[in-house]
């Protein structure tokens, strides 16, 4: 997989001191170790819009910025798989 490709940079969409948002991230950092994927986290509550879209359905996975989404609240890590072997 090309680390240059926009679609393997994944969006978790999260905020501070969210219990569940840390742990997908520690899993998604792990993760990482095994397979070559980026992700960016950025917080819900710097976006009136972000609050507006996703409210407390958070964290939320997206395959990339304004991508589908992958899960939320608990990492599908079927799903993610399934969508890391599409773009390699």
């Amino acid at each position: 997989m090309s680390t240059t490709n926009p679609q393997s940079a994944l969006i978790v969409y999260s905020r501070e001191e969210c219990h569940l948002c840390q742990n997908m991230i520690d899993i998604l950092q792990s993760m990482q170790e095994q397979s070559a994927f980026k992700f960016e986290v950025i917080n819900v509550d710097t976006d009136p819009q972000l609050i507006s879209r996703y409210g407390e359905r958070i964290p939320v996975l997206l395959a990339f910025k304004n991508g589908p989404e992958i899960c939320h609240y608990y990492l599908d890590q079927a799903a993610l798989n399934v969508y890391l072997s599409k773009i390699r």
